[in-house]
């Protein structure tokens, strides 16, 4: 599975996305709203995780390359999370890149043609996303891409333990046919 827009390449991972991978999981910015940075061996896991996903015609976080130089910049992509909640089961839209790339749109552009892709390819009529209160790029990015907040969706994290300054998550959906483009 390969998707394009106008300036990215959204793709199965490398061999070659290991290393630049694994720098952006261990930074420690790039990573503020995670509970902690990633070693070396669990980007590697994930990068294994999401090839196996993508290779079975799974849902799944697409490796993301800029079309003209090929530079890899972290992912984009589906997933389901694998916790019980309230909203769930449902499908995730998550992002995830390096801080050199970061305002530049590439969050937007990407998740805009996941998001096509999940409704007219995939059939969907709904995706989520979800993060800390506290990350307001990431929820300025849901709001660009046309998804609404769901106040009565707000959760606690069940990864993070009560007082955890992350733990308080903010909620937003998509429904099929409401694409802002």
């Amino acid at each position: 599975m390969i998707l394009e827009t106008e300036r990215l390449i959204l793709r199965q991972w490398k061999e070659e996305d290991r290393e630049p991978f694994a720098s952006l999981n261990s930074d420690k910015e790039t990573m503020s709203f995670f509970p902690s940075t990633y070693s070396r061996e669990v980007s590697d896991m994930l990068i294994d995780r999401e090839t196996e996903r993508i290779k079975k015609n799974d849902i799944g976080l697409l490796a993301v390359e800029v079309k003209e130089t090929g530079e890899f910049l972290g992912f984009i992509g589906l997933a389901r999370p694998s916790y019980e909640t309230h909203f769930t089961p449902c499908t995730e839209i998550g992002w995830r890149l390096n801080r050199q790339s970061w305002g530049q749109g590439y969050a937007t552009e990407g998740a805009l043609e996941v998001i096509r892709f999940a409704f007219e390819e995939l059939g969907l009529q709904e995706i989520v996303s979800f993060t800390s209160k506290l990350n307001l790029a990431s929820i300025r990015v849901m709001e660009k891409i046309g998804m609404n907040r769901d106040i009565s969706g707000e959760f606690d994290h069940p990864f993070l333990d009560e007082g955890h300054k992350l733990r308080r998550h903010v909620l937003y959906r998509i429904k099929n046919n409401t694409l802002p483009i």
